[in-house]
């Protein structure tokens, strides 16, 4: 059977392609590979084609909901428990807790009330995950995130008012424009900010993002695909 026919084989093949892709663009970027943390978002993907890049050796995953990710991962955590969660999706309040205690970074801390949750289950749980305030760059109503002018004070508050240690950025530019200036506004307001985490970059321009210095690029169709393994909803 073909690598095409086989739908393991394609996100095998499918990886290691962007896995090169990667290492190219660190290249020409002038930037070690290892700079570049590859999450593998397995939203809506069936642990049977999960798998596969487990076998690769591969351990970052990104999931976009609490609860899928607990129904999926759980039992792959018994057998690969080295695996890092990231939770790149919007997290409910009231789900806080339960987001500490799975998900090994946070990508989506995007207003006050998140973080009251977060600060609250912060000093009861000794695993504490890596956060990333969440940006809204094209200003998009239907997206969560802080628009970039208020993005210093959001921070400023996280740490200050909240005790949480931000580590990072993420954004997520609008789909009909041009990524290279969502790229470079948030790489600047992380650098004003002194965060060295920029999530930056899905399918179609994690490349363009590494050149605006991403340190992990949120891959989900262009290893999954858009169809094969999706777990119907």
């Amino acid at each position: 059977m073909s690598c095409m026919n086989d739908p393991v084989r394609t996100v095998e093949a499918h990886f290691d392609e962007v896995d090169q892709k990667i290492t190219l663009a660190c290249k020409k970027a002038r930037r070690e590979r290892t700079s570049v943390t590859l999450i593998a978002v397995s939203k809506t993907v069936s642990a049977e084609y999960v798998r596969p890049v487990l076998a690769l050796g591969h351990n970052v995953f990104g999931e976009n909901r609490v609860q899928e990710a607990k129904g999926k991962w759980y039992s792959l955590l018994e057998s690969c428990p080295s695996v890092n969660l990231h939770l790149v999706g919007p997290l409910q309040s009231n789900m806080a807790k339960e987001a500490v205690g799975l998900f090994h970074a946070i990508h989506s801390v995007d207003r006050p009330s998140l973080c009251e949750a977060l600060a609250k289950v912060w000093s009861k749980q000794c695993h504490r995950p890596t956060l990333f305030v969440q940006l809204n760059t094209g200003k998009e109503p239907q997206k969560g995130g802080i628009a970039p002018d208020g993005a210093d004070d959001f921070i400023a508050r996280c740490r200050s008012e909240y005790g949480l240690p931000i580590s990072g950025l993420m954004c997520m530019p609008p789909l009909n424009e041009e990524p290279q200036m969502h790229f470079r506004v948030t790489a600047e307001v992380a650098a004003r900010n002194h965060l060295k985490l920029l999530s930056m970059g899905m399918s179609t321009d994690f490349e363009i993002a590494i050149q605006y210095g991403a340190t992990h690029v949120r891959i989900g169709s262009g290893i999954f695909g858009r169809r094969a393994g999706h777990v119907s909803s």
